[in-house]
């Protein structure tokens, strides 16, 4: 019979030191050291716990479970108190922690904090996740990710998918399923870094795809497009040991067009701006997985400045920039320097905001059933607004999400969350300005997205039920929220 070993191990790494450095003096650089460690001593060891500094801006912590479950009540304050010293520092400082707990060995209890840790910056750091066998327990991440990947790393992985593109015999490129615009515009952009290499490649969808529909006239008559768009079943048959999957803009096996091809081929990368829900199921050979970033479509352009033979046709150039305009709601949400940097990129290269703005243009029909989802709104807490369209049909994901989108434009409201039926349950759609965390509140029905961007499928639920789930979630939320403050 094995024991579980009764410490809990911890990583903590400082998230964002270098940027909070930056805007001190030398003396009180040496200050705010002294005050994370006297910060560290103070909070373990009134758990009776050890830790000790191993890097720059990494400790390792050894606590006792009891004591572990003890802070967990208290929903573990160390995060605030963090964010919370001021020493010139005009950027607050965040952390991440990661714990490993009941393992049954010192060495499992090592990854499985690693592990966790792992998965804390993922989602985009400021943040604590438990590990516990293969389950995961989240406190914090409800601040606004903020913008760190550096131009190193992007050079470093446009560099390093070059290399792996040039080992491999055939490409696939592999988005979620109901493409949007960001997933094909960065899909198409992987594929011109694979055609500039000589490779095959190809891209999976789905029969009767709303998206490609809508460009098939374009994508007719544009050369290298005659059969790149490719059904899961065909992939299968083509697939061999030397090809290689890119999987982007999104990490959810269960999201993706075909998860099964995952686990099939032996070479996948990951290249995606969501939070990290969890462990990744697969084993990918590289992860490019950003938060920061507004969009899958300015990771791959930012990875394409970089590979000096890779020449965008404006059609696609334009296509990546009605990925970022859509993902920023018109560069309004989730919009950082470097995505008006890609854009300005995409612009020299040929991108059409003319038709970028056509590409967005919807039907009357659909028009009318956005304002009726807004006519029928209710409010909670005189901030968020909660909405629901009730026909089940091909659209419905789609007019919740833009409906979403308007309910913003209302004086007051923070955050809106809209609910539509589909074929296996309910699918809701949420937006924030960035004060309530629309991502933490989804991700308690198994959704996930950004802090001001999100989604998630209730499966097996009827829109009665669903709206009353959600608000619950939302209750819940609330309630915690102003505990906190």
């Amino acid at each position: 019979m094995s024991m579980r070993w009764k410490l809990a191990l911890a990583i903590l790494q400082i998230d964002n030191m270098e940027d909070a450095l930056q805007t001190m003096e030398k003396a009180d650089k040496l200050l705010l050291n002294a005050e994370i460690g006297k910060l560290l001593e103070e909070w373990v060891g009134s758990l009776k716990g050890f830790w000790l500094q191993y890097d720059e801006e990494k400790y390792l912590l050894i606590l006792d479970n009891n004591a572990l479950r003890e802070i967990e009540s208290k929903k573990l304050n160390l995060l605030d108190k963090a964010r919370s010293l001021d020493i010139g520092n005009t950027i607050p400082l965040t952390i991440s922690l990661g714990v490993g707990i009941g393992a049954e060995n010192i060495a499992q209890l090592g990854e499985y904090a690693q592990s966790a840790l792992n998965v804390a910056l993922g989602r985009g750091g400021d943040q604590v996740v438990i590990k516990e066998g293969s389950k995961l327990r989240f406190y914090g991440g409800k601040t606004k990710t903020p913008e760190k990947r550096t131009k190193i790393r992007a050079r470093v992985i446009a560099h390093a998918l070059s290399d792996l593109i040039a080992e491999s015999n055939r490409v696939f490129i592999m988005g979620h399923k109901n493409f949007d615009w960001d997933c094909l515009g960065s899909s198409l952009g992987l594929a011109r870094i694979v055609h500039a290499q000589g490779k095959e490649v190809y891209i999976l969808t789905e029969k009767d795809d709303k998206v490609l529909v809508k460009m098939q006239k374009s994508f007719s008559s544009f050369q290298g497009y005659e059969d790149i768009f490719i059904f899961s079943e065909q992939a299968k048959k083509l697939l061999t040991e030397q090809s290689l999957l890119l999987v982007v803009d999104s990490h959810k096996p269960i999201l993706l067009v075909d998860e099964e091809l995952l686990f099939l081929t032996k070479k996948t990368v990951v290249i995606d701006h969501h939070r990290q829900a969890g462990e990744l199921l697969f084993e990918p050979v590289l992860v490019y997985l950003e938060p920061s970033a507004s969009s899958a479509s300015e990771l791959v352009t930012e990875i394409i400045e970089y590979l000096d033979n890779v020449h965008l046709e404006p059609l696609e150039a334009s296509i990546l920039l009605a990925g970022i305009t859509v993902d920023t709601k018109n560069f309004t949400l989730q919009t950082g320097a470097r995505t008006f940097e890609a854009a300005s990129f995409l612009r020299r290269w040929g991108a059409d905001p003319l038709l970028v703005k056509g590409l967005f243009r919807e039907s009357l029909v659909s028009f009318v059933s956005q304002a009726e989802v807004v006519k029928n709104v209710k409010i909670l807490y005189n901030s968020i607004a909660l909405g629901v369209y009730s026909h089940c049909s091909e659209k419905a994901q789609l007019i919740a999400a833009r409906a979403a989108d308007i309910l913003l434009n209302i004086e007051g409201i923070e955050a809106s969350f809209v609910l539509c039926p589909d074929s296996e349950g309910v699918v809701v759609s949420a937006r924030s300005l960035g004060e309530i965390n629309v991502q933490v509140i989804l991700e308690k029905l198994g959704g996930g997205g950004h802090q001001m961007v999100a989604a998630a499928q209730i499966p097996g639920l009827s829109l009665a039920e669903g709206r009353k789930k959600i608000k619950q979630v939302i209750e819940d939320y609330w309630r915690e929220e102003r505990k906190e403050k």
